[in-house]
């Protein structure tokens, strides 16, 4: 008589990035495993960003999640604490061949409560074919960039939860991370430059771009001819690989801003178990094979992912495929901002986009607005 199999249920986001190569390592491991299925379901991107983690690890053994629940899931317990369960010896390994803080954000307490099996930052992105006809080269700073954006030919993400990490990006290039004090999100002195400088640059683009998120930005920019350069939106390598849109993209580092090469706000996603699994031992060991430098090289890479281990970022192979969209945009990971993951830090994100979106299409008063993003801080640093 067979064995009943080992299930597992996981949950991702709606992209190639998020959702094939997350397939495909389910796909091999269940036939390296045979006794085990594991099926994945897929939600928008904008839901993975703000959906609670609680509630998804009712119904999910396995959870693919954004490194700002670190915090939360440090305080409620409701993902796993992977160093516990997995060998040292892997989890040093993940360590040590970070992306930038990719490893380091899934921690908190003490804990690393998801796997950084996949590694994102805001990042520049070009159509060569379009700036070559033009007779137009890819901007180094940041009057460079104005001045192509009156050209008409530059876009960027507007949604808030994009917005929000642009201007998080502005006042670390003017000297100031944010929520770092107990009184203020950021000075006044460097709130108000970065909302006028990322104005200044809002005001040439397509007011579509509000409605957009990157992945709608890299749509947008292979589907049709209109768009020519982004400055910055969290970078997506499947855009650079052959065949997959209309027209290819080009990745490349940032500008500079005030002397240094931008500092965007660290994305990713990571890997993680919830308490509730009834199949912890099973689920820990997919997570080793996913995680692992072989794998995340080839099947997670293969199925569209975009790695969390530094060598398949230096991998000749993967840079092969990609027109070097890793190591060209290696730096940018390497540099990015580490956003705040104290347990109250969601109520701000979920809130402090929306006021800046309105003042980027509409202007108005920056002192009225940076009061406005004090009022929602303080209130997080009491949840």
């Amino acid at each position: 008589m067979e064995s009943q199999p080992i299930k597992l249920k996981g949950i991702t986001w709606n992209h190639s990035r998020g959702f094939t190569s997350m397939v495909a390592t389910a796909q091999r491991f269940s036939e390296l495993n045979p006794n085990v299925e594991i099926t994945w379901e897929k939600r928008s991107l904008q839901a993975f960003a703000d959906e609670p983690i609680d509630e998804l690890a009712k119904r999910y053994d396995l959870l693919v999640i954004d490194h700002p629940w670190a915090g939360f899931a440090g305080k409620t317990k409701v993902i796993l604490p992977l160093d516990e369960y997995l060998p040292k010896a892997f989890i040093a390994d993940l360590a040590e061949n970070t992306v930038g803080h990719s490893h380091v954000s899934y921690s908190s307490n003490g804990h690393q409560y998801a796997l950084a099996i996949d590694a994102a930052t805001p990042v520049a992105s070009s159509r060569p074919d379009i700036l070559e006809a033009k007779g137009l080269k890819l901007p180094t700073n940041y009057d460079e960039l104005l001045a192509l954006a009156k050209k008409g030919l530059v876009v960027m993400p507007g949604i808030p939860q994009d917005t929000l990490m642009n201007f998080y990006m502005m006042c670390c290039n003017l000297g100031e991370e944010v929520c770092v004090s107990k009184e203020h999100v950021v000075s006044q002195e460097i709130g108000i430059k970065a909302l006028q400088m990322l104005r200044a640059l809002a005001v040439e683009m397509d007011p579509a771009m509000y409605d957009w998120n990157p992945i709608k930005v890299y749509e947008a920019m292979t589907l049709t001819d209109n768009y020519a350069y982004c400055p910055w939106a969290y970078g997506y390598s499947n855009y650079s690989r052959n065949g997959y849109a209309r027209k290819l993209l080009h990745f490349h580092d940032m500008i500079e801003i005030n002397g240094v090469g931008a500092i965007s706000t660290l994305g990713g996603t990571g890997l993680a178990v919830s308490a509730q699994s009834k199949e912890i031992e099973t689920a820990m060991k997919y997570l080793e094979y996913v995680g692992s430098e072989a794998i995340q090289k080839t099947v997670f890479f293969d199925g569209g992912g975009q790695p969390g281990h530094r060598k398949a970022w230096t991998d000749e192979y993967t840079n092969s495929i990609t027109a070097d969209y890793f190591k060209n945009t290696l730096p940018g990971l390497d540099r990015a901002f580490l956003r705040p993951r104290y347990n109250g830090h969601m109520y701000f994100q979920d809130r402090a986009g929306a006021p800046i979106r309105n003042y980027l299409m509409n202007g108005g008063d920056e002192l009225a607005l940076l009061q406005q993003l004090n009022e929602l801080y303080l209130k997080s640093l009491e949840i």
